[in-house]
């Protein structure tokens, strides 16, 4: 059988912030061979997959030499002679190697890469782009992309409370439409910034790094974006908001620094559904911490037919997460970053499960990133319906946008834009 994994290597590559991370290279007994790099996130939940670093002083701490020994020591032995064309159960070889919930013996930043190359070096095997390898002859949507203007939180130095102000456009009919869309915004968001003085350079997506007075004021100034761009927004033009409420929340509330207010959740859950009705606002990324499950269901259930409330820190792209997280009505849409659960399977086994429940699925880039368009891919070849990549700006981003682009056009004429079709059902009938 030539799909057979011949051999398994790994390397240290350098992320978007200059720290080290993890490339696996797989190649298959027909010669077809597979690579991948492992992201990494800034804001991570508790309960998600956990890195392997050397720590010490060199690379502050950020090296990866021991999930790179890891690869050639372990993993390329365990997993050679398989099939690749068998991703799952090379990914439980995997997961049964490592031996712990969250791979920290061998590292989920080496497990992710390998898992990622072996999908890479078996669609290669099939001689099929890797969308059309996963899509497996189903029709399958161009994903919306959700697109970030103003960066802040944990990848701004704080700037702002909110982590990213972002926006969609479900109406554009086209990928490309959308970027031609988003690039007016982005452009203008710069414009008014530097008139008004804010504008202090750019985040680690890409996003413009902005001081300003209020997490209010960063809204007001993104809505006057779209209309600067020529754009109308919440017809043309929609804000979407990760409010990464995990990283300024714990056991008492919600600390808004830009603010200067202390919320307890009921609080919390008052000023975002406040905030969706004074702005465009399509979508909001995790409205409370990772275990104030009664804030999220809160805010899902004051405005959840209106407005997509995704789970990422709630939910770390775990099937049952997901399950339970449905049960209880916390939110109606799921962040799927495969760093965050280890493996190609895990992470789609959890878009199934949102899937199946009638919510949303957004393939998720992380702030730590490559050249690697891995994503772009997954989000096509699995229907997800949504990506998030980061901003309009920087190559490690750009890269994933441009990788779009050439599937939309290898779909040709018949290619379909999720637009509104990628949120839960009532959201796109309220919206039209």
């Amino acid at each position: 059988m030539t799909s057979r994994i011949a051999s398994v290597t790994g390397r240290q590559l350098w992320d978007s912030r200059g720290r080290p991370t993890v490339e696996a290279e797989v190649t298959l007994e027909s010669g077809a061979v597979g690579r991948a790099i492992a992201p990494a996130g800034a804001s991570r939940g508790a309960h998600e997959a956990i890195d392997l670093r050397d720590g010490g002083t060199a690379f502050g701490g950020f090296g990866v030499n021991g999930a790179v020994a890891g690869i050639g020591a372990e993993i390329a032995g365990a997993i050679a002679g398989m099939d690749a064309r068998d991703q799952a159960a090379v990914d439980k070889a995997l997961c049964d190697l490592d031996g712990t919930l969250n791979k920290a013996r061998l590292g989920a930043n080496a497990v992710v890469a390998v898992s990622m190359a072996v999908l890479h070096a078996a669609a290669s095997d099939a001689r099929e782009p890797l969308w059309r390898y996963l899509a497996g002859g189903k029709a399958v949507r161009i994903p919306l992309p959700e697109i970030q203007i103003f960066g802040g939180g944990a990848h701004a130095g704080r700037r702002t409370d909110v982590q990213d102000f972002m926006v969609m456009c479900p109406n554009a009919g086209s990928f490309r439409r959308a970027l031609e869309i988003t690039g007016d915004v982005y452009r203008a968001a710069g414009r008014l910034m530097e008139a008004k003085g804010p504008l202090s350079g750019v985040a680690d997506e890409g996003g413009w790094w902005p001081n300003f007075a209020s997490n209010e004021d960063a809204l007001d100034t993104l809505t006057q974006a779209i209309e600067a761009s020529g754009h109308r927004a919440g017809e043309d033009v929609f804000i979407s908001l990760d409010i990464a409420a995990n990283e300024f929340g714990d056991a008492s509330g919600y600390r808004l620094a830009l603010d200067d207010r202390r919320l307890s959740g009921e609080d919390m859950a008052a000023r975002i559904v406040e905030w969706a009705g004074r702005y465009p606002i399509l979508s909001i990324e995790d409205p409370a911490g990772q275990d104030d499950w009664a804030t999220m269901a809160a805010v899902t259930a004051a405005i959840g037919e209106r407005v997509q409330i995704i789970g990422d820190d709630v939910l770390v792209t775990d099937a049952a997460r997901v399950a339970r997280a449905g049960e209880a009505a916390v939110c109606n849409a799921a962040l799927i970053k495969v760093n965050q659960v280890g493996t190609v399977t895990e992470a789609k086994a959890a878009l199934d499960a949102a899937a199946q429940r009638g919510w949303g699925t957004i393939v998720s880039a992380r702030s730590g990133e490559s050249e690697d368009v891995t994503i772009a891919h997954l989000a096509t070849g699995w229907n997800a319906g949504q990506l998030k990549v980061g901003s309009f700006t920087r190559s490690e981003r750009m890269a994933k946008w441009n990788e779009m682009l050439r599937i939309e056009e290898a779909m040709g004429v018949g290619a379909e834009y999720a637009g509104f079709s990628a949120f839960a059902a009532t959201i796109g009938r309220v919206a039209a």
